[in-house]
């Protein structure tokens, strides 16, 4: 398997007045193509950065990162938003569905704005939600939504799916439902995931394990035999 995701040496320093602060230091790992690589690290790593740099959403200070054959590091801001819009996948803790509009409607304003995305509905069937999907998110609960949010961002048939601790604001047993449905997703349409989380239980389920702590990786382990969802306990 050749790697599909490159870092290479990044570093992210933000500066507020005299403040430096470094996010990330000199971070390097690659991803292979249909793997479920999970994040992990305390609060402040630098997990959120690294995702926002990998999902084109912010900018490193130096280093390489590369998605397939395109250098993401080196895209100007248009291509950045057109990156964004069409290859990349985000799932975030908290569903950032729009509030008037129906669970469809919600993938559906996001399928019109890329050329050849999956139909709406049969992608909200494909995550058990086919009798939902004329419901409006506060009708939904919070599993639900989160399905949704994950239908909207397998709909664009993206290069790579990016998941902010996908399992945050859930309760354990809709946790594990979501995280059954990003394995079961990823491994049918060999889409490599990437999740960012605090909880270590969840490198039972990975290809890949990333440790990160103060902005720098402390260690990649390569899983070989990464775990359905059902056997894992936390």
């Amino acid at each position: 398997m050749s790697s599909y995701v490159k870092f290479e040496n990044v570093s992210k320093v933000y500066q507020s007045g005299y403040v430096k602060l470094n996010a990330l230091h000199d971070v390097s790992f690659e991803i292979e193509e249909g793997e479920i690589c999970v994040i992990v690290g305390q609060s402040g790593a630098g997990k959120t950065t690294l995702l926002n740099i990998l999902g084109g959403m912010d900018t490193l200070t130096s280093g390489k990162v590369l998605l397939g054959d395109k250098e993401v590091s080196s895209l100007s801001k248009h291509e950045l938003t057109r990156y964004r819009r069409e290859d990349i996948g985000f799932v975030f803790q908290f569903y950032n569905l729009i509030p008037n509009l129906t669970a469809l409607e919600n993938i559906e304003i996001v399928t019109q704005m890329i050329k050849n995305p999956l139909p709406a509905e049969q992608v909200l069937e494909s995550v058990g939600l086919k009798e939902r999907m004329h419901h409006f998110p506060a009708q939904l609960s919070g599993g639900e939504q989160q399905r949704v949010a994950i239908a909207r961002a397998l709909a664009k048939r993206p290069k790579l799916l990016l998941c902010d601790e996908p399992t945050g604001a859930l309760d354990y047993q809709t946790g594990r439902q979501i995280l059954k449905l990003l394995q079961d997703q990823s491994r049918q349409n060999n889409i490599p995931v990437v999740i960012v989380t605090h909880n270590t239980a969840l490198t039972a389920m990975a290809d890949r394990v990333i440790h990160l702590k103060s902005g720098t990786v402390i260690s990649v382990q390569k899983n070989e035999n990464a775990l359905p969802i059902e056997e894992i306990e936390w």
